[in-house]
């Protein structure tokens, strides 16, 4: 089998509570890690792949909304 790297585009919404807006989107970034693999073994067999690495590339926060005090 050919081993291919795939690059992928995804974002994610974090509900964060925080001081003030800075430091929200600080956290946010800094205490968000890598997705996991979530194949199974049985996926991995039937369909024949192996996903051997996932990193991170892109980490920015983009917007933030502040919702309500808590």
């Amino acid at each position: 089998m050919k081993i291919f790297q795939v690059s992928l585009a995804r974002a994610y919404t974090v509900s964060i509570v925080a001081d003030d807006e800075e430091q929200a989107k600080r956290l946010a970034e800094l205490y968000t890690g890598d997705i996991q693999d979530i194949s199974t073994e049985e996926e991995r067999r039937a369909k024949s792949f192996l996903i051997k690495e996932i990193e991170c590339q892109i980490n920015d926060a983009i917007d933030c909304n502040e919702l309500s005090d808590e």
